[in-house]
Formats: C-alpha cells, sequence, structure tokens
C-alpha cells in the first residue's frame, strides 16, 4: 500500500503591539488591515472551505483541507484566529477530531514550540519552556495530548532531541538535509545519506546521545516534492501534483510506503493562489482513485514502527541544522546569504543576536533574583505560567499560586510575579525567528522582536530598578542597517520602537 501525508506548518509571528496587546495596521499587508487579517482571508479561511468546481465554476463541494492535511498550528496565531475568526477556529479543531475517526485514533493536528524560536539556538530552560508551552496551548484547545510537535524552521540538535523526548514527544518530521547515516535497526552498518539520500519513505529512530535508551522516530518529508509544491508550479492543478507524487512512488514494491511532503501551510492559497482547491480536489477525487491512501504520520507510525536507525547531523559546533538554511541555523545568527535582498547585507545580524543573548543572560538574573522570593522553583512557575496564559481566571490563578507559591502573598507581590512572569515571556517573544529571516534590521519582524525586548526592559526596570536599555542599545549600535537613515540598530531603536511604545501610552 502506498500512503500519502501531507503536512502544513501553519504559521505567523506573534504581531501584537506589547503594550496593547493590539496588532497594529501594517500598510504592506493592504488591503487588509495586517498580515494576519490577509493571510486569514487568502489561506486559513478558504482551506476550511475549499471549493471543488466543475467545468462551469459551479460550486458542487465543500472540502475542509484540514481533515486530511498532517498539520501544526503556530500557538500565538490559533489564538488570533480563535479571537477574531470563530468559526474558521472551530473548524480546524473539528477537522482534527472527525480525523481522529478516520485515521484509527491518531488526529492530524500536531503541536508546535510555542512561539517559533530557533531551538538548537536557545539555551536549555528556554527550550523545556517552548516544548512545555506549545504542548499545553495543543491540550487546551484540542482536547488531547500530541504526539508529536513542529520544530521551528525543522531546527534540530540533539540537546533539543533531549527535551522532546522528556516531554513524552514520539516523532518529529526533518528534510532530507539533515539526516546523516542510517542503518537497518539490531545491525552495525551505518550507511552515508548525508548528501540528502536517505530513503523518505520510511519512518527512523533517532537515539539520544545521552541516553541510549532514549529514542524519538523521525520522518523525512520528500525534499524534491516538497520544494515542487512550494516553489514550482506543481499547484496548479490537482493532475499536476499526482503526477509529481507518483515520479517517487515503487508500484512493484511489496512493503507499505509512505511518501510524506511538508511546507508552510501559507503555500496552500496565499502564496499559490486557489491551490486549497487544488488540494480539496485531489483529496476528494484523486488519491483514492490512484492508489493512494491518506494518512497521518501519527497512524502509519503506529502501524509501522521504525525497522531503521538514523543519526543527524549535528551542525557546526553542535548548534544543529534547518530546512531552510543549508548552512546549519546560520541564517539566526549570521550573514550567512539566505534570505538576501537586493544585494543586502545581513552583517547585523550577530550583533542582534548578541545583543538579545545579553539581554536575556541579564533578564535571567533579575528573574532568578527576585522570582526565588516568592516561588519555590522559578523556572517550574515559569513553564506553569502557560496555564493563566490560556485561561486567566480567578480559579486558574488561584490554582497557579497554591502550587508554585512558598507562601500566602498579598496583592503587591502578586503582581510582582506576574511582572516578573510577563518579562521572561517577553524575554522568549524576543527570539521569535522572523527577526533575522529577511535581509534587514529595519523590517517588520525585526522592529517586532526588538519590540518585545523594550518591554521585557521596561519590566525589568520597574521589578528591579536595573537600567539595561543603554548597554542594550550600545550592542545595537554594532548592528548596521543596510537602510541610510536608520544606520544601525539604534537607528531602528529609537525611530521604529520607542514611537510603538509612545503611541500605546497616548
Amino acid at each position: 500500500m502506498n500512503y500519502i501525508t501531507i503536512h502544513g506548518h501553519f504559521y505567523q509571528p506573534p504581531r501584537e503591539n506589547p503594550w496593547t496587546g493590539v496588532i497594529e495596521k501594517q500598510p504592506s499587508a493592504a488591503p487588509y488591515h495586517d498580515w494576519n487579517d490577509r493571510i486569514m482571508h487568502e489561506c486559513y479561511l478558504p482551506n476550511s472551505l475549499a471549493e471543488i468546481k466543475d467545468e462551469y465554476g459551479k460550486v458542487l463541494k465543500l472540502i475542509n483541507n484540514y481533515e486530511y492535511l498532517n498539520f501544526n498550528f503556530g500557538p500565538t496565531l490559533l489564538h488570533w484566529i480563535q479571537e477574531k475568526y470563530p468559526l474558521v477556529y472551530n473548524k480546524i479543531i473539528e477537522a482534527d477530531r472527525n480525523s481522529i475517526v478516520k485515521h484509527n485514533g491518531h488526529g492530524n493536528a500536531i503541536a508546535m514550540c510555542y512561539n517559533h524560536v530557533i531551538m538548537p539556538l536557545a539555551n536549555k530552560q528556554d527550550k523545556i519552556t517552548q516544548v512545555k508551552w506549545g504542548i499545553k496551548d495543543f491540550e487546551h484547545h484540542f482536547g488531547r495530548a500530541p504526539e508529536a510537535i513542529w520544530l521551528p524552521e525543522t531546527a534540530v540538535n540533539y540537546a533539543t532531541i533531549d527535551v522532546l523526548i522528556a516531554e513524552g514527544m514520539k516523532y518529529i518530521i526533518l528534510d532530507v538535509s539533515q539526516a546523516l547515516a542510517a542503518r537497518v535497526s539490531g545491525t552495525r552498518k551505518w550507511i552515508n545519506v548525508s548528501h540528502g539520500n536517505i530513503d523518505p519513505q520510511h519512518p527512523y529512530r533517532c537515539y539520544s546521545r545521552t541516553n541510549s535508551k532514549k529514542y524519538i522516530d523521525v520522518f523525512f518529508y520528500d525534499g524534491p516534492i516538497s520544494k515542487a509544491v512550494a516553489f514550482e508550479d506543481v499547484l496548479n492543478s490537482s493532475l499536476n501534483l499526482l503526477y509529481k507524487i507518483n515520479l517517487a512512488l515503487s508500484h512493484n514494491n511489496k512493503e507499505d510506503r509512505i511518501i510524506g511532503l511538508a511546507t508552510d501551510g501559507e503555500t496552500f492559497g496565499h502564496h499559490k493562489k486557489f491551490s486549497e482547491m487544488t488540494l480539496a480536489y485531489f483529496f476528494d477525487a484523486l488519491a483514492a482513485n490512484h492508489g493512494l491512501k491518506i494518512a497521518n504520520f501519527g497512524e502509519f507510525l503506529a502501524a509501522h514502527p521504525p525497522e531503521h536507525d538514523v543519526i543527524i547531523k549535528t551542525g557546526h559546533k553542535d548548534e544543529g541544522t534547518s530546512w531552510s538554511c543549508p548552512h546549519g541555523v546560520r541564517r539566526w545568527y549570521g550573514n550567512c546569504g539566505c534570505g538576501e535582498e537586493d544585494g543586502r547585507h545581513q552583517k547585523w545580524r550577530t550583533p542582534l543576536r548578541n545583543a538579545l543573548n545579553w539581554l536575556r543572560d541579564e533578564l535571567i538574573q533579575i528573574y532568578e533574583t527576585e522570582a526565588s522570593k516568592y516561588f519555590n522553583d522559578v523556572w517550574s512557575a515559569r513553564n506553569d505560567y502557560i496555564n493563566i496564559l490560556l485561561d486567566n481566571t480567578e480559579h486558574t490563578a488561584r490554582e497557579f499560586f497554591y502550587n508554585n507559591s512558598k507562601k500566602a502573598l498579598n496583592l503587591n507581590e502578586i503582581d510582582k510575579c506576574y511582572k516578573l512572569l510577563e518579562m521572561q515571556k517577553y524575554s522568549m517573544f524576543m527570539f521569535t525567528s522572523c527577526g533575522w529571516f529577511f535581509s534587514e534590521i529595519s523590517g517588520l519582524e525585526a522592529a517586532q522582536i526588538l519590540q518585545y525586548a523594550a518591554k521585557a526592559i521596561e519590566l525589568a526596570e520597574d521589578l528591579s530598578g536595573i537600567a539595561l536599555e543603554n548597554k542594550f542599545v550600545d550592542k545595537l549600535e554594532l548592528a548596521i542597517s543596510n537602510i541610510h537613515k536608520y544606520k544601525n540598530g539604534k537607528g531602528v531603536w529609537e525611530q521604529l520602537v520607542k514611537p510603538a511604545k509612545k503611541l500605546a501610552v497616548l
């Protein structure tokens, strides 16, 4: 039997002004108010009601593509959808419930690390919190435990894998370029697959480097087909998609095989206009009629436990690899050339990363010093804070402080605890990966993460009296902009970040 699984990674970065909690108007998203809203109308909504039409343009059927896709939604995006477009939100949740029935108890949805941090570049505590928050958020929305978690940019190293194993994740999805060596389980001979030549049509077992008895399973998506879906004209028609998939199939093979695809979910309708209809017709009319069984990865894994092992690449200095940077994860800290536009340099990436790493460490010192006055374990308390973010009620708050505080706290102390936890939340938000993805520090995404840094600095000074802004901005001054009017990160701070705060105050 030949199985097909298409994974959509649906994600947008958090865009809210940290002082107001509101997404400000983004002119580049016109005619919509902001990019979340634009992509909603071009992608998230159409995929919940994808049209199948006849040759005269008459709508014959509406398909909820989420019932057929393996998918994840970024937690901050899903919260926004729930608040702004509850009907679309309900279709997403309903699709997962229906998929559980279709796929032997395995749902289509998987979790995602909370705010798209590049996990190998995060410190250990941030790795743990990102996974715990992502799992809790998933459980809150989908009403069940996730089997797997999407790693932002599929960025992974063995330290990240250890955290995922500890949190009970069964599998992850990676690019074939991230595999180093593979073997048949129980044998000693490893085969070099470092050139992307690993067979992606069955799952693999990846063992921890710190405990050889522990492991996580890995699906490697089909790179050529996935890239063709994302960047070529494959989605122009359902037949094109079927033809591309058929090229990868071995119809004479007696073993069950899986063709796994993975791409940004926004491909379906936003990047590729009307391609949600291509998917709908493929799922509804073509796949089964051409010998393809639609599955999700969880279902396939349960029926086909790995018979092969894999070693993943460690990357430079064990910092890992990803699907969108052939240089490992350098796109998120260095001038590697990925994402270069109009000849713009990315020399600003390293000073920006260094400045934020410095700020994170300063915030840790303040947090540990101040929070230890109130919490039994300051990091357990931060991990549990997701419960309040998900359900900000008196009952949840009472339970949170009962479980985490050293003593009964007065109102002023409780307020200080909230500020400390918010400071830590923004400390993680300022590492949202989109800030480094493109080629200019004054871009929408980089300015956004600097707003989160500014909010964290403000809270830190309020809590401790320690002023961090001047030293932080001095470090930003080393981040040279491609645009003359900004000059460097300091110019971005003064012209884009501080006005956002002033506007909020007004």
